[in-house]
């Protein structure tokens, strides 16, 4: 039986909807901990540190890919989907983290690439080998090439990392062929979704995974599988599509998606109680768009990605709250949380810039360096923010210990596609992705016994290291343990945010769950207000009646003798 929730906090097969305020760790397996030495982290490493993520108090963990893959980026280039790459161990380690988590009372989702496979997975190498026409080929977007002898690809459809979004193959008799759509790298040919095969292929990877024991699914580009038919080119500048809902895309966000994820969720639907669930990664706008992936019927939740875009400002954060909670709120989802992950700029670092908005290029040494001081201040207050909001929340390892983006990360050690595919125009995401330190004196910061990291760290690391926080009052680790911890207590991911009006317009305050919530994001200190005791705080308090700039508390009604 499949438990959920911490170790002295059991849900009941009542609490089918646990995922509603859950609190879910992610965890990037190749940067989280090394086993065996080799610089790449593991999954036996994961499991050896899972005591960690049920002592840190979060509900379950989402583990990035880890399927067997040439690793042309970072695992979402799948070659066998129901395999795990040597690199991080075999499906042997994957049932033995999933029996340690369940005795830890954690859930363990795991990431789902539908959107599109790696080149060298058996379909495509297939499909290569069949021809034109072929049933091999028709689950993949494989088209005629335009121009008098099919040089020109088929539409203008660019790539996401950059540069253009087909490429053309050799036929098996030498000949140029067509063309394959990628969205992304050169080696992610995107499937075609209207191909039954393709369909029936991924319900059964979801058995597969949902047969040994995972929670549920986080789901990457799940607002890309369908493209409108006849592929049609843009008509429009990427400037000019940044300003309209997404749909008006032709290849993102289309409507023809929402019946997959019907079927999804009747399939999961079928392995509860507890609620196996699915989590949307979508990038869409507006934000009734994305309400419709949250649907009772399609995925349980999605990441608000308006949340982690938004700028450290008083009026829009409480914009995008408003729009997120009564949007998702109009369909019966709950909002889904989420400052860093492994595509952005680390908050702790995008909050130390001049322009602390969606960051997503990456940063190099030659750039203005974010002011790590005044990042990681407001990170910590927009934690305590994230965590008192009705819903759920996603954590992204490193990010407990107050980790900054390695913004000095050589030129000639990145990996990411981004890098390559901008012609070096974009740092990408290598800066984010760094291996993580657990010790301050072990070499490689503890990440892995003979001190090897597949990515350098930066020395200032030591100072993050997660024993050199541990147990030390005021540490970003012990900061997000007690938040935890009373977000638990006072269930506040189950609450209803009730704004408090009498306050600057700079300054957030909420009232939840009978808890009140203040975040200064004004200039000057901010009063706190008779009848009320700081229960967490952001960062130390200058004096017992003010919360300082870019700070964040947590009231309790103040207790009185008599």
């Amino acid at each position: 039986m499949l438990r959920l929730g911490r170790p002295d906090v059991k849900p009941t097969l009542r609490e089918r909807d646990w995922w509603r305020d859950a609190v879910i760790y992610q965890v990037y397996p190749r940067s989280f901990a090394d086993s065996d030495g080799d610089g790449t982290g593991d999954l036996p490493g994961v499991t050896a540190r899972l005591p960690y993520l049920a002592d840190l108090g979060v509900d379950g963990l989402w583990l990035s890919p880890f399927y067997r893959s040439p690793l042309a980026d970072a695992g979402y280039d799948v070659a066998d989907y129901r395999d795990v790459d040597p690199r991080f161990g075999t499906l042997a380690d994957v049932d033995t983290l999933i029996a340690r988590a369940d005795d830890l009372g954690l859930a363990v989702l795991v990431d789902l690439v539908p959107n599109h496979s790696s080149d060298q997975h058996p379909w495509f190498q297939a499909a290569v080998a069949a021809g034109p026409g072929s049933p091999e080929r028709a689950r993949y977007l494989f088209r005629d090439g335009r121009g008098a002898t099919g040089e020109l690809p088929p539409n203008n459809w660019r790539s996401g990392f950059g540069g253009p979004g087909w490429t053309r193959i050799t036929e098996p008799d030498g000949r140029p062929g067509q063309w394959y759509l990628h969205l992304f790298d050169v080696h992610q040919p995107d499937f075609d979704w209207t191909c039954p095969d393709v369909r029936a292929e991924f319900e059964s990877v979801l058995r597969f995974w949902l047969d040994r024991g995972v929670a549920g699914f986080r789901v990457d580009v799940a607002h890309g599988l369908i493209k409108a038919p006849g592929l049609p080119d843009l008509t429009r500048t990427p400037e000019e599509l940044a300003t309209l809902p997404t749909h008006a895309s032709p290849f993102w966000d289309q409507d023809g998606v929402h019946e997959v994820y019907a079927a999804w969720r009747r399939l999961l639907e079928s392995y509860g109680p507890p609620d196996r669930v699915l989590c949307a990664e979508a990038w869409v706008s507006p934000p009734e768009r994305m309400a419709r992936y949250l649907r009772p019927e399609e995925m349980h939740q999605g990441f608000a990605f308006d949340f982690l875009g938004c700028r450290w400002d008083a009026t829009q954060l409480r914009q995008v709250i408003d729009a997120e909670l009564h949007t998702m709120g109009a369909v019966g989802a709950p909002s889904t949380w989420v400052l860093s992950n492994h595509d952005v700029v680390r908050h702790a670092s995008r909050l130390g810039t001049a322009d602390p908005g969606p960051v997503t290029g990456g940063i190099r040494a030659g750039d203005p360096q974010p002011d790590r001081a005044l990042g990681l201040r407001r990170a910590r207050a927009a934690t305590l923010l994230m965590l008192a909001l009705p819903g759920a929340a996603y954590l992204y390892q490193g990010e407990e210990l107050g980790l900054p983006e390695h913004t000095r990360l050589p030129d000639e050690v990145r990996e990411d596609p981004v890098w390559v595919r901008s012609e070096h125009a974009h740092a990408g995401r290598d800066g984010c992705r760094v291996p993580i330190p657990w010790s301050a004196q072990a070499p490689g910061f503890g990440f892995s016994p003979t001190g090897a990291t597949w990515l350098p760290q930066p020395p200032e690391f030591a100072e993050y290291a997660a024993d050199a926080q541990d147990g030390v009052p005021g540490s970003t680790v012990e900061l997000y343990r007690a938040a935890l911890r009373l977000r638990r207590e006072h269930r506040l991911g189950r609450g209803r945010l009730a704004w408090v009006s009498a306050m600057s317009s700079e300054v957030l305050a909420f009232d939840t769950c009978g808890v009140r919530v203040m975040v200064n994001l004004s200039s000057e200190t901010a009063a706190l207000p008779d009848g009320w005791s700081v229960i967490c705080q952001s960062g130390p308090l200058e004096s017992a009646d003010a919360v300082p700039v870019d700070t964040a508390v947590w009231l309790a009604p103040a207790r009185t003798c008599g």
